[in-house]
């Protein structure tokens, strides 16, 4: 069922490198599923104060055999479960299981996991959403249907900066997803 929402108050957030640690050997299991410090607060907070949180997440551990549905599972749970015993709610959580050779439309940065958030919503667009990412693809995904794009450090977010890389017009930098949460809570 369709769900309609003020657009403003929809943030879609990548999940590895914004919420948890991020790790180049891939995040297989729930006891490697590590908060990025105030990370799970700034979620609690954001919806504390009348914003809906969605994820849009990469997970071509799946396509690799890394490790199984189950076990997303678990670390969504782990994830969910943290962020309701601040208070606070994820409303849907997107994946893309496919590698980057599978030619799917959903794996970032390639729109489809936010065409379906948009169809969650009853959106056209994504105009006045905000979404948080740590690399270019997240960011490009959001930007697609026209997404304000925001950009963290942690994670593969400062390694983009250093490579000069020209990030989507607009987009704004923030330490980590706790201080970009304090700067539309305060």
């Amino acid at each position: 069922m369709n769900t309609t929402i003020d657009p403003s108050k929809l943030i879609i957030l990548d999940r590895d490198g914004v919420i948890n640690q991020d790790s180049d050997e891939y995040v297989k299991n729930a006891d490697e599923w590590i908060p990025i410090p105030g990370s799970i607060e700034a979620i609690a907070e954001l919806c504390k104060n009348g914003y809906t949180i969605c994820i849009a997440t990469n997970q071509s551990g799946l396509a690799r055999g890394y490790f199984t549905e189950a076990t997303l599972k678990q670390m969504h749970k782990k994830l969910t479960d943290l962020v309701e015993e601040q208070g606070g709610k994820i409303h849907s959580i997107y994946f893309c299981p496919h590698g980057p050779d599978d030619n799917c439309d959903c794996r970032k940065p390639l729109p489809g996991m936010f065409k379906q958030i948009a169809l969650q919503f009853s959106l056209k667009d994504l105009r006045h959403v905000r979404t948080v990412g740590d690399s270019l693809r997240d960011l490009q995904a959001g930007k697609a249907l026209g997404c304000d794009t925001f950009l963290v450090e942690t994670g593969k977010g400062q390694r983009i900066l250093n490579s000069g890389k020209a990030l989507p017009d607009n987009t704004e930098v923030f330490k980590d997803l706790r201080e970009f949460a304090d700067s539309l809570i305060y």
